[in-house]
């Protein structure tokens, strides 16, 4: 009898087996990197060079992960993300791009940090077929679904920005003189050619276009040229190292214009805090993220939920500045399309996925700012809202603005 039963069941055995893997093996489908616990991804940002201080990016987005996986994951999987420095050096880049791709075979990148990094390694990404997913620049070049699928941006972007900016300053100083400073790549050119789509025919307004190279020691000689030459317009579009120079040379010297920051510099501990707050006041710029140094958040949900995790994982950090808040945003969204991934975590299925977000928010967006994306449509978000500096914080006013580029 026992010799039967034992018979019996060796016999059945295979046939459950066979039966119970089935489903499992159509219900998952890996891509390089993933395993039942784990998804491998990878990231570079500036923690060395001349743009150092956005460093705070790809930390909190490091954080952000290690908070995840403290908290089970996703679908039960820990995220692996291997985070290297590129100093903002696009060769850097390319390297420990194809270091991350070729070697340690991650699944795609997420928040790879810069203009001209990114733009170095954007056409090997998408030769090779990997998710360049949510890229920590607002060029408008990354809005290319047909020409680059596997590249898609994150912010809202420089030239709708620029637009902003024009519409304001059509409205406030009709008649200025503008000078703008921008950084001498794509970044800076795509906020330049938006101030100008935005004043259309009076972009005869911009009497200085004074630019950059992020290898230079100062632009204290741009700003010195623009107030002898009367401006009382300035466009600031520059890194926050240069942001910061340009507002302590215009204390120095005494001009006084309009001066629009942009969102790129307006972080109030990479920022202001280096350039003096008593230099700061009246300056005018825009957010799509809450400002960590402005009270009315105190009793937000969201801002709470960042400022945990702020204290718990980033306890080093500032919490006056941007970045932090950039990234951790960033790396829930990108959370966000790991999870839409279910079982099928392959790079196809990822870019399906981020091309499929419906009025996802997380934590630390500005209320009503939502991102959508759609197999054409690779901007996830697209409002700002604008703010004065009271020489204590950020304060909001006026309604969202879209600044759409066509």
């Amino acid at each position: 009898m026992k010799q039967v039963t034992r018979r019996t069941i060796l016999a059945a055995a295979p046939a459950v087996l066979t039966l119970a893997a089935i489903p499992a093996r159509a219900q998952k489908k890996y891509g390089p990197g993933v395993t039942d616990t784990e998804i491998k991804v990878g990231n570079t940002g500036p923690y060395s060079g001349p743009a150092s201080s956005y460093s705070p990016v790809p930390k909190s987005i490091v954080a952000w992960c290690k908070m995840v996986n403290d908290q089970g994951g996703v679908n039960g999987r820990k995220i692996n993300l291997l985070s290297y420095d590129d100093a903002y050096t696009p060769p850097k880049t390319v390297e420990q791009i194809r270091k991350l791709v070729e070697q340690d075979e991650v699944l795609c990148t997420v928040g790879t940090l810069g203009t001209p990094t990114n733009s170095a390694i954007w056409q090997y990404m998408n030769q090779k077929k990997v998710p360049q997913l949510f890229v920590a620049t607002g060029a408008t070049k990354w809005d290319d679904p047909k020409g680059h699928p596997w590249t898609i941006g994150w912010q809202p972007n420089y030239q709708s920005e620029g637009r902003i900016y024009a519409a304001y300053l059509l409205q406030e100083k009709p008649n200025g003189k503008i000078g703008v400073l921008y950084q001498n790549d794509d970044f800076g050119k795509d906020y330049l050619k938006g101030l100008k789509d935005g004043l259309g025919e009076k972009k005869s307004m911009i009497a200085v276009e004074a630019s950059y190279e992020t290898t230079d020691p100062t632009v204290d000689s741009q700003i010195v040229d623009m107030k002898a030459k009367g401006i009382d317009v300035f466009v600031n579009t520059a890194i926050p190292k240069f942001a910061a120079q340009s507002i302590r040379k215009a204390a120095e010297i005494e001009w006084k214009p309009l001066h629009i920051l942009s969102s790129i510099g307006a972080s109030v501990g990479a920022t202001l805090k280096p350039a003096g707050f008593e230099n700061c006041k009246g300056l005018i710029s825009d957010f799509y993220l809450k400002d960590p140094s402005d009270p009315q958040w105190k009793d937000d949900a969201g801002f709470k939920e960042w400022s945990a995790f702020f204290d718990k994982y980033l306890p080093d950090g500032d919490k006056l500045d941007a970045g932090n808040v950039a990234g951790a945003s960033l790396a829930a969204m990108a959370v966000q399309v790991l999870k839409q991934c279910g079982d099928e975590l392959t790079r196809e299925n990822v870019m399906k996925q981020a091309a499929n977000l419906h009025d996802v928010t997380v934590p630390m967006l500005l209320p009503g700012i939502k991102a959508n994306t759609s197999p054409t449509d690779f901007a996830p978000l697209k409002q700002v809202q604008m703010a004065r500096f009271t020489g204590e914080r950020w304060e909001l006013f006026g309604p969202l603005i879209t600044g759409a580029v066509t």
